[in-house]
């Protein structure tokens, strides 16, 4: 079965950038780093609507294309 077959599978395409933005706000918070704090902020914010709005378009793509 395709990965991006079932829309249910095609929204868990935005988690990677979900997780991308988890791990660049814990290493720098982790190693102490706050200096570039609005940076990081900026960053993670962006990754965070990127994935959300990947997964959105991944399923609504999914959903509307036809079982052939």
């Amino acid at each position: 079965m395709h990965l991006l077959r079932h829309p249910r599978n095609a929204a868990l395409l935005g988690l990677i950038f979900i997780v991308l933005a988890f791990l660049l706000w814990v290493v720098p918070t982790a190693a102490g780093l706050t200096e570039f704090y609005n940076d990081v902020a900026a960053g993670v914010t962006m990754l965070l609507f990127l994935g959300i709005a990947m997964a959105l378009m991944a399923y609504v793509l999914v959903a509307a294309t036809s079982d052939e």
